[in-house]
């Protein structure tokens, strides 16, 4: 049986909105094997950042079970959940996400804090440098470019060296030069850490990069293909 980091059985998602019941994800099956970079693609609406959300735990499935690194995610409670994704999950999103009163290093040391690392600040400064960032280490988001922040988001994912990156359109609100200079970090930070990299995407081109491409249409998986490798 081959290796899965992550594992969707028949999940189905539906939620409670103003007019009642909608449905959003139906019966979706899909493993994730180690290591690999996984492209979400489809048009607006056809539930890829869903996806994304139920993989990272932030959404609970209506049916079915989800399974990351051996653990069924529909069985732990809120601070079960929270804490799994702290140690083994690093989640960036296209709104940035940062906290407005933090500096960067204060934003990229939160997740090491709270799992009670002594070199937190340490760990975040050198993740900073990293990225291009050590100049900036005491500003504050206000104070940075929106790809600057998004290079803080992404220290901040990475910093715990989790086994799974997830990333709901990471270039969406940067322009194409920056958006690129982005897309280029993120596979470098798969490539330096061995995580496994599973991303919500529009753009053709950053798709492209990914190992796999899972096609959704209508909260179903409508296809997938496996890029030839260069």
């Amino acid at each position: 049986m081959t290796e899965t980091v992550l594992s969707l059985d028949e999940v189905s998602l539906s939620l409670m909105g103003n007019a009642g019941r909608v449905d959003i994800l139906h019966d979706l099956t899909l493993d994730v094997a180690p290591g690999q970079t996984l492209g979400l693609v489809g048009p607006s609406g056809s539930g890829k950042s869903s996806l994304l959300m139920l993989m990272g735990g932030l959404e609970r499935a209506t049916s079915g079970t989800v399974t990351a690194l051996g653990h069924d995610l529909g069985r732990m409670d809120e601070d079960a959940l929270a804490r799994f994704r702290r140690d083994n999950m690093g989640v960036v999103f296209q709104s940035f996400h940062l906290i407005p009163t933090m500096t960067a290093l204060e934003n990229v040391a939160t997740p090491l804090e709270l799992a009670g690392h002594r070199d937190a600040f340490d760990r975040a400064g050198a993740e900073l440098e990293a990225m291009g960032l050590a100049s900036r280490a005491g500003h504050y988001p206000a104070q940075m470019s929106g790809g600057e922040q998004q290079r803080v988001a992404l220290a901040r994912a990475s910093v715990t060296r989790p086994r799974i990156l997830l990333a709901d359109e990471p270039t969406g609100n940067l322009d194409e030069t920056t958006g690129a200079g982005i897309i280029d970090m993120l596979f470098g930070l798969r490539d330096r850490h061995g995580a496994t990299l599973i991303l919500v995407t529009h753009a053709p081109e950053l798709a492209r990069r990914c190992d796999r491409v899972v096609g959704l249409r209508d909260g179903r998986i409508e296809g997938q293909e496996r890029q030839a490798a260069e």
